[in-house]
């Protein structure tokens, strides 16, 4: 379309919006009488300019010259608007934007009438609610908390500073809110402070932190999801926003908190029940579907997620819901539907305002005047304004709907709480209901820590009953009922769990089924009980995604957190992800081969983040050696692309360049000490405990000489060792390496290394006694640990890899880390039968399974042994245990046909 065309079709849109708003808006149809100089801007098309000119008005005083100045705002606003040539981002920002100015200007007036040639310092604005968001309606109040710093606010010597806070404040409200023939500026409302029925309008800096800090209510937290500092002394107000973070952002949500904030949504709702009902007098900000369930929706997932995830944390809505879909706590058509809905309905919303400039959210139940407004938004009459509004809110009610019931419904009670505890516990299905009413009475006794305040107790109690029920249904209930038990008196206070459970009914199938089927689970639940947060959302039930959205979503966390803050949040992040992981496991959501890749990949992200942390952190003290760098090998499960849930991580770390270079830095060092000290922060920074716990246990004994040798070790020393001095074993182990860290050049270059290394040729009688030789020497010193050690037992993983690595050496196929497609590729030229492929797909998975339900390969309980043989497809434990034993019958005969009898 050419652009003339565009602006001829603009004009038309423009002349018709000027047309609507004269004949269906008394408030617009009297603002253009009165300001025919701006009228004449806006019939022109020259939006910008107008609004320009509107807030360079002047009068003799603040506030004629605010109110004129919002006369001309709200004109040129509201037919661009109408018009289409603002959209609502722009119509909600320039609404904020004057309301930040006014501000602004009523702070600066206030002070200069009492102390003249005074500065605007010391006294700050807090918007909170839609001006917080930038997203003010179109005939809005405001909702601002007044706060002021006893040591820089101007006063007059006589005046008490607190006393002139005040005065400021009631100067500024005054300002705003007078009417006179040139209306008003805006309506304030100061109720969102603290204590609003007894605090002085205008709060101490000092005493508004302490009480956010201490005494803050649910609906307060929420309220400052979407806060930011508008006017007066901004380094003020972010001192005061800054302080009060943690109190907004939590790193452990409290769930009673969410729970309150929506049983008060709840109480709105019936509070407005009349209003509801679709047509005349509907509220489209409080009826069911409507603006405020947008916003909560956003806000409730924000309060949930944004402690952990500081991309969350920001005041706009519509952002909001975008980033909670990128970020995974909701669906991206979760996030497009309410994101439509609320820019729709707050475009409506401007239109019922529009026409008497009140703040009005209803349909007008005249239907005169409700047909005007229609007909402002372009529409026939109110019949067609119900019809657009009614399948919007019919959206939203059913994901909000969805919501409060994930979040608030009642979860299952004992049968019949009338009854003797005796009884309902029989009623449940307890065999041994005495024993029961023994664990439940030590649970009561004080014992317990996590049980002994009166709160936690009180948790305790409001949810046990459910607790009950679900450990009776539990797929092995003695087992779950022990565990639970071992949980809690593990936990340093288990107040936010109950909260939880209570909030989140649905989890306690969950719970339950960890408690049942996995003991190391459970002692991680034990260890971190904020690993149930983790899975309130959908989610957390899907893989984690690839590398770039493992890093991604690692960036998010961190923010702009300190080095000390990443080692905790990466902690955070790595141990909630890995217990998701495992729980999809036993609840069969993903397959072990997924999961184990996943696990994988997320010790991948991890120490690719924090290497490139602690080599940023390293720089500052020791600076960087000219030509060279870290470059970091793994090999093992990590390198093959195929951990547990408790695999440690095998590395060789490794630096290029003159091993005789030093660094640039204050404190240089040669590039061996160099390399080796850095070498020994990476490792700390994967091993070490913090606050947050354990990440990875790090085994570097592959390395080059062993214990014997350097940490971190020259490339080139690496080149020629591999070539001169290494075992057989050690090149074994090569099959499975992969650079996970370096640059591309350093990467190929290494990479370069091993596989001239692989391919070299080798005698193959010696091979094929180095491997049988070693392979009995682990058997006499590694025996397997029960029936279930599928990785020591003949015929097992062990065998298995040994045999791969035999052929790739020899033949230098399936020359690839990761077994599965090795297996294939040798399978592939003629080297191993088909079913060698089936038997390793088979005791990998197993063997991801066993590490996480019976890591001590002892045959499981009865509802574990289902568990396993169902994941792995096979009817019965009976059914998996013949597979098992065939396949390790296919093993041994590949063992014997390479290596000979096996004498051990």
């Amino acid at each position: 379309m050419s652009a003339e065309k565009i602006r001829v079709e603009t004009m038309t849109r423009v002349a018709q919006a000027i047309a609507r708003a004269q004949a269906n808006s008394p408030f617009l149809a009297g603002l253009m009488d009165r300001n025919p100089e701006l009228m004449a801007m806006v019939a022109a098309g020259a939006f910008d300019a107008a609004l320009a000119q509107s807030l360079a008005r002047t009068a003799d005083n603040v506030g004629t010259a605010l109110r004129q100045q919002r006369q001309g705002v709200a004109l040129v606003t509201a037919i661009a608007d109408l018009a289409g040539v603002w959209d609502l981002s722009r119509v909600t920002g320039i609404l904020s934007d004057f309301a930040d100015h006014a501000l602004d200007q009523a702070i600066s007036a206030a002070i200069e009438e009492r102390v003249p040639g005074a500065p605007n310092q010391g006294f700050a604005v807090i918007a909170l609610g839609k001006h917080g968001g930038r997203e003010l309606n179109y005939s809005s109040d405001i909702d601002p908390i007044f706060l002021f710093d006893p040591k820089t606010l101007p006063h007059r010597e006589r005046d008490d500073v607190a006393e002139a806070a005040v005065r400021y404040g009631r100067r500024v409200i005054e300002l705003l809110s007078a009417l006179d023939g040139d209306g008003y500026v805006f309506r304030v409302d100061m109720r969102l402070r603290p204590s609003p029925e007894v605090s002085p309008i205008a709060l101490p800096v000092e005493a508004a932190i302490g009480y956010y800090e201490s005494s803050a209510l649910a609906w307060e937290q929420a309220a400052f999801i979407r806060s930011r500092v508008c006017a007066g002394d901004r380094a003020l107000g972010a001192y005061f926003l800054n302080a009060i973070q943690p109190f907004i952002w939590r790193k452990s949500l409290d769930f009673g908190q969410l729970k309150n904030i929506t049983a008060m949504t709840a109480q709105i709702r019936d509070h407005y029940a009349k209003g509801q009902k679709m047509g005349l007098g509907f509220d489209l900000k409080r009826g069911h579907g409507g603006i405020r369930e947008c916003e909560f929706f956003a806000q409730a997932h924000q309060l949930i997620h944004g402690g952990r995830d500081p991309v969350l944390r920001l005041p706009d809505t519509r952002e909001a819901l975008k980033r909670l879909a990128a970020a995974g706590p909701i669906s991206p058509h979760e996030a497009e539907t309410l994101s439509s809905a609320y820019e729709q309905l707050r475009t409506f919303e401007h239109r019922l305002q529009m026409h008497s400039d009140r703040q009005t959210h209803g349909i007008p139940q005249n239907r005169e005047t409700a047909d005007a407004v229609a007909r402002l938004h372009g529409l026939a009459d109110a019949d067609a304004l119900i019809d657009a509004i009614r399948p919007i809110t019919g959206q939203v009610a059913t994901i909000y709907d969805r919501m409060v019931d994930a979040s608030g419904s009642e979860g299952p009670r004992m049968a019949d709480e009338g009854l003797p505890l005796e009884e309902q516990l029989t009623d449940l299905g307890y065999t041994d209901p005495a024993a029961i009413m023994q664990r439940m009475a030590r649970w009561r006794s004080g014992k317990i820590r996590a049980i002994r305040s009166a709160s936690a107790r009180d948790a305790f109690e409001a949810v046990l009953p459910a607790i009950m029920k679900a450990l009776a249904l539990a797929p092995d209930s003695d087992r779950a009922i022990a565990r639970f038990e071992n949980m809690i008196e593990a936990i340093p206070s288990a107040i936010n769990v109950f909260r939880l459970l209570e909030a989140r009914p649905g989890l306690l199938h969950l719970v339950a089924n960890i408690l049942s089927y996995a003991p190391t689970l459970a002692d991680d639940l034990g260890r971190q009980s904020r690993y149930l947060d983790a899975l309130i959302d959908t989610s957390a039930m899907n893989l984690p995604g690839d590398m770039a959205a493992l890093h991604d979503a690692m960036a998010r966390r961190i923010g702009d957190a300190d080095y000390q803050s990443m080692l905790d949040i990466v902690r955070d992040y790595v141990g909630e992800k890995r217990f998701a992981l495992g729980v999809q496991l036993i609840e069969g959501r993903s397959d072990a081969s997924d999961i184990a890749r996943s696990y994988a990949h997320l010790a991948e992200a991890a120490l690719q983040m924090l290497t490139a942390a602690t080599v940023a952190e390293f720089d500052k003290a020791h600076g960087r050696i000219d030509g060279g760098e870290l470059v970091i090998l793994a090999l093992g499960r990590l390198g093959g692309e195929a951990l547990t849930h408790a695999s440690d991580l095998d590395l060789i770390l490794l630096f290029t360049g003159n091993h005789l270079a030093e660094s640039d830095g204050p404190r240089s060092l040669g590039a061996t000490q160099y390399f080796n000290r850095l070498a020994q922060r990476v490792i700390a920074a994967m091993s070490v405990p913090t606050a947050s716990g354990a990440l990875y246990e790090v085994d570097t004994r592959l390395r080059p000489s062993g214990a014997d040798g350097l940490l971190c070790a020259s490339v080139k020393s690496f080149d020629q060792y591999q070539r001169e001095n290494a075992w057989t074993w050690e090149h074994m182990a090569l099959t499975r390496a992969r650079v996970l860290f370096g640059s591309a050049h350093a990467r190929a270059q290494v990479g370069a290394i091993v596989a001239d290394v692989l391919h070299g040729q080798r005698d193959p009688e010696k091979l094929r006694v180095d491997i049988a030789s070693m392979r009995k020497d682990m058997a006499a010193h590694k025996p397997p640990k029960g029936d279930l050690d599928v990785k020591l037992l003949p015929g097992g993983l062990v065998d298995m890899e040994f045999i791969i690595h035999r052929l790739q050496l020899e033949t230098h196929a399936g020359l690839v880390p990761q077994l599965g497609p090795a297996i294939d590729a040798l399978v592939t030229a003629g080297h191993l039968p088909a079913d060698f492929a089936t038997a390793y797909a088979l005791f990998a998975r197993l063997l991801v399974m066993v590490r996480l339900v019976a890591p001590d390969c002892a045959t499981p309980p009865l509802a574990a042994q289902a568990l396993i043989a169902h994941s792995l497809g096979f009817a019965d434990w009976d059914a998996l245990m013949a597979a098992i034993r065939d396949y390790r019958g296919v093993v041994m005969h590949e063992w014997q046909r390479l290596f000979g009898p096996r004498d051990f």
